[in-house]
């Protein structure tokens, strides 16, 4: 088993394989954001730590998926990191080009499973979305709560949220603020499963499909049965014009 600490006090580890209770999970990554006193708040170091550990997971022939959770119970992710981004201005931005790592993450063709329990708000909301399916623990909580701030979603949430659950759900999350619970995040399509909030990693990790994936890149030594379809949905569902993230960035500009 390799385990990955990208930092000298790492917020981000990488196990592959995955680990469970029945053992290893060969073909399996399992990516922890690991920032529970602030619940797993996306800094700037955090996201180009996930960008480059998925991508390095994307060239790796060992791994077939990945499973991305956030450390602890009350979060998967609660959003950007309100101090470090209010130093920010729409300038140090586009300069700095830091929301490019979210295109990026975009680009990775391995399956990209978000277990999400607690609050999956702003920036992790707009990541569980990049990811190709959620499995939601019941206590899951999913919105785009920027508006309260006095600002808009920065890393694609006003497109991918309109494309998963419709214009007039996500007008509404959106101008309001207000969270959706797991069950109806299930019942407008954004998320693939709900399950018992203490299941929700392991169901993620021992999904049939994951399994399945794990033993047809074994036989055919190749993931290409996997990261074709993820490419073809992706493609099936793509609006014309810049990537989401470069559209917001666009408007606010």
């Amino acid at each position: 088993m390799t385990t990955v600490e990208p930092s000298a006090q790492p917020t981000l580890h990488v196990t592959l394989p995955a680990p469970s209770a029945d053992g290893p999970i060969d073909g399996v990554a399992l990516v922890v954001l690991d920032r529970p006193d602030v619940l797993n708040a996306l800094d700037f170091a955090l996201i180009e730590a996930l960008t480059e550990a998925l991508e390095s997971l994307d060239r790796d022939a060992a791994c077939r998926a990945i499973v991305i959770t956030g450390a602890g119970d009350r979060a998967f992710a609660a959003g950007a990191d309100v101090p470090e981004l209010a130093r920010q201005s729409p300038t140090t931005l586009t300069v700095d080009d830091t929301f490019h790592r979210w295109e990026r993450i975009k680009r990775v063709r391995k399956p990209l499973i978000a277990a999400v329990r607690g609050y999956a708000l702003g920036g992790g909301c707009e990541l569980a979305m990049l990811c190709d399916m959620i499995v939601a623990g019941e206590d899951a909580q999913f919105g785009q709560p920027e508006i309260r701030l006095g600002v808009m979603p920065g890393a694609g949430g006003t497109q991918r949220l309109t494309r998963a659950i419709g214009k007039a759900k996500a007008m509404e999350m959106i101008l309001t603020g207000r969270n959706m619970s797991a069950r109806e995040a299930e019942a407008n399509g954004l998320v693939s499963s709900v399950v018992p909030s203490e299941a929700t990693v392991p169901a993620a990790l021992e999904l049939r499909r994951l399994q399945t994936l794990s033993e047809i890149g074994v036989e055919h030594n190749t993931t290409i049965v996997a990261m074709l379809p993820v490419e073809l949905v992706h493609a099936a569902r793509k609006i014309a014009g810049m990537p989401p993230a470069e559209t917001e960035i666009d408007a606010a500009g």
